[in-house]
């Protein structure tokens, strides 16, 4: 039966004790960890999300009965005094290792039935069972690391973001939906029939009319909702840290948002250098295949075009004088690999859409793949790498931008196969000058690479009409070891150049007004020039964490089919619920 906790009180936490507090009474409140019964004696291990401490029970059978009714995670009180334990029992794995509390009275304030899975160790255990137990799975102490970090970087997000003068504040979770990419969360409205709210995307248009409010510099830590199609570590809720300054340039966004970062990195004991890198888009696709590129590695992608424009390889000939590219990346120490090897390395490049790869050991005499090539074309094409005699090229060919996205992705493999990605190594870029729209052959027309808001680099603005395609953005994302953990841009702040960017898009007058109307009008009355990022807090804290996925740093996440299994959620509701909110479902 469980007792009350009555008047006591704590006097340190699990992880807290030292020899410094030898001799001394304490009062520990927690969960038990460990049982171990030595018949005379009886230790065990209690748990808060500060750490273990043991205690022992010994010379008083009364307490010693009590304490062999206990059991793993049952929540228990214990009054003792602190000793120094015997050399033996020391353990160095533990903070707390060196004393152990003998127990003078104990109070159980709960049992437990028996878990599902171990909590006291990071045993191997489906991810739904976890989830569906997630307020067990919160115990072990792996995921309380997770969200104890979670908690000091937003600590640290908040405090460097004050001393630099922003105000944090709110914006609305029930808003009108402008549905652009993802869909919208939809809430019914009892009291306006047939209308319904949308959860928000991002604060995009609140925070930009802070800025048209006069609000100098905002930040908020705020929660988004996208109705994605299902992604593997995607939420249909996430975390960003939402960003938005007055009278900005890229240059003043950049030197607002790296001492931030960099205080997120003290939050594990690591420093950063600043400046980040910064890198333009064209180059980045060029020489990595990715606009998110991880740096921790080598096996830069270069363009080896001229060295076929005249070959005899009809092939690769062909290729170029059809406005193609030959791109190749070298694979250092790669000629050691076997034959069964590179042809893994072939079937890998297939599967990832290749139509073929040719691959040189440029120490050696050629293969039958590299027969076709001349002498001079390799030659060349090898130089043009830069690879030594103890590396493997691989070469391939097809139009720019789709070779550069596949030699990208493979890149990427073979750097997973050689165990180049060091996670204890951080390497921070910024991505700039992206394209303002891309084209969608399917639906014929452009869409905002970013969003609409974001505007032309200034020198691009008057291609807009003729060359819409080379028309560059005002755009930064902040990429971090391959993953992109921010994107922002400066934004349009007149309401001409709003509107020729509607019209691009294919967004009629009236469509603009049903949609963004009361933000268009906003912007005709003193709009500021205006900036901005959104960071991805979630996937910022994984990194640090080291975990390959964003559900392992956020306390109750949903499966990658946005179910969440603990509440049994989304789930039906009664009809008289429904009528209230004028709706009704079909089968």
């Amino acid at each position: 039966m469980a007792e009350q906790l009555g008047d006591w009180v704590r006097t340190h936490t699990c992880g807290a004790l030292r020899t410094t507090d030898l001799d001394t009474d304490a009062t520990l409140l927690g969960w038990v960890h460990r049982v171990r019964d030595l018949g005379g004696v009886l230790f065990i291990d209690i748990r808060d999300r500060e750490g273990i401490s043991q205690v022992v029970f010994r010379d008083n059978d009364a307490l010693l009965a009590q304490a062999k009714k206990l059991r793993p995670e049952f929540v228990v009180g214990v009054k003792g005094l602190v000793e120094r334990r015997s050399p033996e029992t020391v353990n160095a794995k533990l903070a707390t290792g060196d004393v152990e509390v003998l127990a003078r009275e104990m109070r159980i304030l709960n049992e437990a039935k028996t878990p599902p899975f171990q909590i006291a160790e990071d045993s191997p255990v489906s991810e739904d069972v976890r989830l569906k137990y997630r307020y067990l799975d919160l115990r072990r102490p792996r995921l309380q690391g997770n969200i104890g970090l979670r908690h000091k970087v937003a600590f640290a997000i908040r405090e460097e973001f004050n001393r630099n003068g922003f105000w944090e504040i709110e914006t609305p979770i029930l808003t009108k939906s402008t549905p652009e990419g993802a869909r919208d969360y939809l809430v019914p409205s009892r009291v306006h029939p047939g209308e319904f709210y949308a959860l928000p995307q991002s604060p995009q248009i609140f925070k930009q009319i802070l800025m048209i409010g006069g609000m100098d510099r905002y930040f908020q830590i705020t929660r988004c909702f996208r109705d994605e199609d299902l992604r593997a570590d995607r939420q249909p809720e996430f975390t960003q840290v939402d960003v938005e300054i007055s009278f900005a340039s890229p240059d003043l966004v950049y030197g607002l948002i790296e001492p931030v970062i960099q205080r997120i990195f003290a939050c594990i004991g690591k420093t950063v250098p600043a400046p980040f890198r910064r890198m333009p888009y064209a180059e980045a696709m060029a020489k990595y295949g990715s606009d998110k590129p991880d740096l921790r590695f080598g096996l830069e992608i270069h363009d080896v075009s001229p060295a076929f424009a005249d070959s005899e390889f009809r092939v690769f000939k062909q290729i170029v004088a059809d406005g193609g590219v030959i791109r190749g990346f070298a694979v250092p120490g790669g000629n050691k690999y076997t034959r069964n090897q590179i042809d893994g390395i072939v079937d890998l490049a297939k599967q990832i859409g290749f139509g073929g790869l040719i691959w040189v050991r440029p120490g050696e005499p050629p293969t039958s793949s590299v027969k076709a090539l001349s002498e001079g074309s390799l030659r060349a094409a090898i130089a043009g790498i830069g690879a030594g005699a103890d590396d493997l090229v691989l070469l391939a060919g097809g139009p720019a931008d789709n070779t550069s996205q596949l030699l990208g992705q493979l890149r990427l493999a073979i750097a997973k196969r050689e165990n180049l990605l060091d996670p204890e190594k951080f390497e921070l870029l910024w991505v700039t000058d992206f394209p303002l729209l891309e084209w969608s052959g399917e639906d014929g027309r452009w869409y905002s690479m970013h969003h609409p808001f974001t505007s032309p680099l200034d020198e691009d603005m008057d291609k807009l009409e003729s060359d819409p395609g080379a028309v560059r953005a005002k755009a930064y994302d902040l990429v971090l070891n391959g993953s992109e953990i921010g994107g922002g841009s400066i934004r349009i702040h007149s309401a001409e150049m709003q509107a020729r960017i509607f019209k691009r898009l294919g967004i009629s007058d009236e469509e603009a007004k049903l949609r963004f109307g009361f933000f268009l009008e906003a912007l005709e009355y003193g709009t500021p020039p205006h900036g901005g990022i959104a960071l991805g807090l979630d996937r910022i804290c994984a990194i640090l964490a080291n975990e390959s996925s964003i559900r392992e740093v956020i306390a109750f996440p949903k499966t990658a089919t946005a179910v969440d299994l603990m509440a049994d959620a989304p789930s039906t509701v009664d009809q008289k619920q429904l009528r209230e909110l004028h709706l009704r479902t079909t089968k």
